[in-house]
This record gives structure tokens, sequence and C-alpha cells, in this order.
């Protein structure tokens, strides 16, 4: 069996006594390897480890100098750990950084790129040149990693967010791809305040992630003061136990303790573990070790003393040798494009169903087209009709119970390298929570589906914490993201279809209430393009609506016909992209007046949409409907009515634009 760490710290000790070499253990490893016993252990001696971890610093003292700008004292503290990882602990293809065989690694603690990047200076990957553009317009070498670069999965940077999308890369190694690549997640103290991070502790421990790793590099100090916890390693050591890892504390510094514990941590079965690792901010950096006023700052005049100091440490000038053994086991391809419904929607004009209940239905017929589509939902599953899926494809469903920012973060680290097509759910008001970690999706270029269920005052009766009247606005202010709002539940099929298809973030909004089916099951949907649903060549105004109120909608037209009024409803489908040009045709085509009504607030939504369609246009009237404060509950057909954006009101605003 693998040395336990306890006995590695005792046999450390005894050598360290000595003044032995740790030659003897780890020809004893290499022969149990070669047995078949273990899986390869990297030739990277000690001192090397030291050497790379020094160059590491070197690289981010001058990197952050040359860019006059950077966090070079919290680089320093993790160079260790990362020499470990890149160089003795993780097996990857350095030719191929986002190979899916290969093991991941997520810096949560983003603000120490410049020591990640030095990382793949020391492996060959690029040029150590490259460093010193650092934070450059014309670089990809950013102050925070971006997939810009190929060798970053996400975005990070934005603290706390880092394990949450580990946990999505573990699930789907251990339950998907049911492969052996490892993940690991180097996460700051500072960042341990944040809510998300105990969010996804508790995941990672529920689903027994084994193959998950989380490192704690605790430096002790935050931006401005030490942080909550400190060099209390315990205090960390019992939280994380408690949520079910096993944990290991470490000497950040000591490159043998971190291969010793990395070669435990590989052989634990049945919970993630936590390697805690007590470090220095600022480490080898005389003068400026364990100093709360330099983070965040380049070393300005002090840069060549510390230089200075660090070549000094360096045992061999010479090019450092070692080797990266590749993935042990290539996982097969998988294909998940151009994925289609299994069948086309069956439904009859005029039966009235909630366009979330469609949702399920379509995630179970892409199921059945591709195998590697999955949903993710907050505990309301049978609210948002995700559990069709986990009814009939449990081993496609991830309960993320009600921790939304754990759950966007799990849907991103599920589809990096192409592996998943991920939807999450839950109710449209509830995702405001996790709107940091949409924001940095987009950041990531990550491709994922969200559906928010429950959008507006159709709520009814739970009030108004429950209803989603924001979201749109929120969904707007995404770059890139496409934004569905079905009308009905063929359109919500082909809505979950094209978002399966599209690259982005992508966002579906349902409707509690049952709404009428208005759309022929083979209508051939388009992203961008609005499909008008009711016209004549003698209409005298644009109705412009979306969900609720488009069937409200429909019905004012058709009472208005009664009295000699003719009126055109288009549905948007797509609030982004928003149809422009066919909203200005079909506006001049009725004489320039167009009535938007919208279940939402006036910031943000449709009305704001459609107006910015029109910012170059002259000669177009437009009359905005929303809800314009925060509303009470009721009855959804009394909310409706009381605030104005039932058939009645609509009506109503139709006469006044037209001075009947």
């Amino acid at each position: 069996m693998l040395y336990s760490f306890q006995e590695y710290r005792k046999y450390d000790q005894y050598l360290q006594k000595s003044r032995i070499k740790y030659s003897h253990l780890m020809d004893a490893q290499r022969k149990r390897c070669a047995a078949g016993e273990l899986e390869t252990v990297y030739a990277t001696d000690s001192q090397t480890l030291k050497d790379l971890a020094t160059r590491l610093r070197i690289h981010s003292v001058e990197s952050t100098s040359a860019a006059n700008s950077g966090h070079p004292t919290t680089c320093s503290s993790v160079c260790e750990i990362l020499a470990v990882l890149f160089f003795r602990t993780m097996r990857y293809k350095v030719s191929a950084p986002k190979d899916p065989s290969s093991d991941r690694f997520i810096l949560s603690k983003g603000h120490a790129a410049p020591a990640l990047y030095g990382t793949w200076v020391e492996n060959g990957f690029m040029p150590a040149e490259d460093l010193l553009n650092l934070r450059q317009l014309n670089s990809d070498l950013e102050g925070h990693p971006t997939p810009l670069l190929s060798f970053i999965d996400v975005a990070t940077g934005s603290l706390g967010q880092g394990l949450a999308i580990a946990n999505g890369m573990a699930f789907v190694g251990k339950y998907i791809d049911k492969a052996d690549y490892r993940v690991y997640c180097l996460i700051g103290d500072g960042e341990c305040a944040e809510g998300s991070i105990w969010e996804s502790v508790a995941f990672a421990g529920y689903n027994h992630l084994d193959n998950l790793v989380l490192i704690l590099d605790a430096n002790r100090l935050g931006q401005t003061e030490p942080t909550m916890v400190g060099h209390q390693l315990d205090v960390y050591s019992r939280r994380l136990t408690a949520f079910g890892f096993n944990c290991i504390i470490v000497d950040g510094h000591d490159v043998d303790a971190l291969v010793g514990a990395f070669n435990v941590v590989s052989s634990v079965k049945g919970r993630p573990s936590a390697v805690i690792a007590k470090t220095v901010k600022a480490k080898d950096f005389p003068g400026f070790e364990d100093e709360v006023s330099w983070h965040g700052k380049p070393l300005g005049g002090e840069t060549e003393r510390v230089l200075k100091h660090l070549n000094s440490l360096l045992k061999s000038s010479r090019p450092l040798k070692f080797t990266i053994p590749p993935p042990s086991v290539q996982i097969s391809p998988i294909d998940i494009s151009n994925i289609k419904l299994d069948s086309p929607p069956s439904y009859q004009k005029g039966d009235m169903l909630a366009t979330r209940s469609a949702y399920g239905t379509a995630l179970v017929k892409l199921v059945k087209s591709n195998a590697r589509v999955i949903a993710l939902d907050g505990d309301m599953r049978n609210s948002t009709f995700a559990e069709e899926l986990k009814r009939r494809f449990d081993s496609n469903y991830i309960e993320g119970f009600i921790a939304e920012q754990n759950l966007v973060g799990v849907a991103i680290g599920a589809t990096c390298r192409d592996r998943t097509v991920a939807f999450v759910s839950t109710f449209a008001a509830f995702l405001t929570r996790a709107f940091d970690q949409i924001r940095m999706a987009a950041v990531s270029r990550s491709n994922i589906n969200i559906c928010g269920s429950h959008g507006g005052i159709s709520v009814g009766e739970d009030g108004v914490s429950q209803m989603g009247l924001e979201d749109l606005a929120m969904f707007r202010s995404i770059p890139g993201c496409t934004i569905f709002y079905p009308a009905d539940v063929v359109a919500e099929e082909r809505s979950v279809e094209m978002a399966a298809n599209t690259r982005g973030v992508t966002y579906i909004r349902n409707t509690r209430c049952p709404t009428a089916v208005v759309y022929d099951n083979d209508h051939v949907f388009c992203i961008g393009k609005a499909n008008v649903l009711l016209q004549s060549n003698i209409d005298q105004l644009l109705i412009i609506a979306g969900g609720i109120t488009l069937h409200e909608s429909l019905t004012a037209a058709k009472q208005l016909s009664e009295d000699g009024i003719h009126v055109r409803v288009m549905d948007l489908f797509t609030i982004k992209p928003i149809d422009g040009e066919a909203i200005i045709k079909n506006a001049k085509e009725v004489g320039g007046r167009i009535l938007v009504v919208e279940d939402h607030y006036p910031e943000g939504g449709i009305g704001e949409a459609v107006l910015s369609s029109l910012a170059m246009e002259t000669n177009i009237l437009v009359k905005h409907v929303a809800i314009r404060e925060v509303p009470h509950c009721g009855k959804p057909v009394d909310l409706m009515k009381y605030y104005g954006i039932d058939a009645e009101a609509i009506s109503g605003y139709v006469k006044e634009m037209l001075n009947k």
C-alpha cells in the first residue's frame, strides 16, 4: 500500500535528521510501479522541484514588474504547490493542453495568474519572453486567467467560483466519462469567506467526488488585513472534514511534504480530498514576507534586489530536466454537435399547457438523441419539470439543491472541453443569486443553457419573492447571450433544441400559467426571427409581447376586431438577438404605432430591447407597458388586471393610442 501521510512525515523527519536523500523512498515507489502496483511516478527530484518553484517566483516578479501591475506576493505563496502539481503529480499533455484525458487544474485565486503562466513556460509550452507582455492590450496573458489562452479552461478571479467549476469537471469525470483523470482546484484562504465556496464544498462531499482535490493556499493575509482564520489550519480541517473531505495539513513550501500529500490523496476513495497548505505571502522576498501592505503591488524599486536573492537560491543554472507523463488512459472522442429532438412536438392547437411543462419533455427527447445532454436543477424539478429527465434518465440529471451559485458553476465545469451539453433550471427569480457566475460564464466562453421558470407576476399567490421580474434585463446584459421567450409548448421544445446547439450562454424564460398552443407542430423557428401571429392588411397598430402578455394580446386583438379595430400581434421568440428588421417593417406597415406589453420590470426588458432596435428610426411611436412597482401577491388573473397587463387593459391602450 502507499505510505500514509503520517508515515511519510515521520520518514521525512528521519531523513532530514540523517541528511539522507529521498532516493530510497522514490526507489521503493518506482519498484512498485514496475510491478504494476502503482501508476507511473514522476522522475522529478526534490531539488528540481525547489528550483522550479524559485523560477516561478522569478517569472512572477519579472512579469509584474514589467507590467508595473499585478500580484507577485500572492504568486509567491503558491509556487511550490504549482511546481509539485505540474511537474510531479498531474498527468497531462503539454502539446495538447485541453486533451480530455488529462488531469484538470483550476486556479480559483486567479490573481496568482503569473505563477500559473510561469508553469507553461517551464514545461516548454511558451517562451519566457511572452511573460513580459503580462497585462498588455496586445497580450492574452491577462491579469487573471481566461480561455483566450489554450491552457486555461475557464476564467477565474471573481473569487469563490473555482471550486464549483472543479465540481462540474470532477462529476463528469467520475459519473459520465467514468475516466481516471483528476481535478485539482487551488483556492485562497481569503475567498473561503465566500458562501459559494461552502456550497461547493457541500456538493463535493455529497457526491463523493474522490477525483477532486482542493488545495487551500492558507497564506494568512487578505488584501487589507489578515483572513478570518489566519494560520489556524485545524479550523479549516474540521470544517472540511465535517463536509466529508479527507484532509491533510502540510507545509505548503515543503515540496517533499506536498509530493507525499498528493500521493496519499490519490488513493483516497469515496470522498474528496483537501490539501491544506500553510504558506507565506511573499515567500522568499526578503523584507516583504508576511507583510499585509503588499497585496496587488509590483515590487517597484525593490525588484532587482529580490530577483538577485531568488537567483541565489537556484542550485542549478542549467536547464531543468523532468518528465511529464501523459494521461494513462485515452478517452474516446464524443460528438455533441447537431443535437435534435428525438421526435417533433405533438400538440393540439388551443390546448392549455404551461411552457415549463414542455421543458422536461424536450430534455428527454434530446437525451434520446444524444446521451451527453445533462440537466441540473436547484431542488425545483417538480416546478421546472426537469423531473421528467430524472424520471426517465436519472444518470443524466444532477441535483444541485438550493445553492444556485454552485449550481451554475457546476454546469460551467461540466461543459468544459466539450464533454456535455448542460441545462440548468430553477425559478427565474433565484438566478439573480448566481449572476456573477453567469457573468463569468460569458467571460469563460462557456456553453451553458439556463432555464428560468415562473417568470413575471403570473406566478400569483406565492408573491413577489418568487416572481422573476428582472431576469430578461440580467441576461440581456450578458455578452453573447441568446434569450428565448417561447410562446407555447411547441416553441418551448424548439427553444430547448436550439439552445443545445447554440454557442455561448443561453436563457429560456418560462411561465407558470397554462397558455394556449398557438403554433403548428411543424413551425420552423429561427434565432433572431420574430413571428407574426395575427395580422391583416388593415392593421392600425403593432403589439409586441411575450409569454402571458402575448396571449392576453391575442385575446385583446380578437375583441378589438369585433369593434372594427385591427391590430397586428408579434411574438419576438428571441429577445436577444432581437429581430429589429421585422419590428421596423411591421411598424411601418401599420402606421408607425407600437404597443409593448410585458410581465417584467420596465428596465432592461422587452420594451427597452424594442426601443433599442428603433434608435435610428423616426416617425414610430412606442408605448411601453410593464410592471412599474414592486408587486403584491394575488391570483394571477387579479394581478394582471391590477397591474394593467391583461386583455382588457391592452384593449384600452390600443384605443388610447388610436384615439378611439
